[in-house]
């Protein structure tokens, strides 16, 4: 990749988006993902439920408090 001129350019995301509780998270993952096709870019990673300060498991259940990760 030429420095001065790059091809492509990555942004690392490190946080939360507060939402509505009742946004499960298909729906903001596909509002997300739309915006971000809508701009013609691509995202690489993956997307975790929180509750209460704990992540939620995939099937359903309470996990790890947030400070554990």
């Amino acid at each position: 990749m030429n420095r001065q001129n790059p091809s492509r350019k990555e942004i690392e995301l490190h946080g939360c988006i507060e939402v509505p509780p009742d946004t499960t998270l298909d729906d903001f993952t596909d509002a997300f993902l739309s915006w971000v096709e809508s701009k013609d870019w691509s995202f690489g990673g993956g997307f975790r439920e929180i509750v209460d300060d704990h992540y939620v498991n995939r099937d359903g259940s309470v996990g790890k408090h947030v400070s554990e990760e």
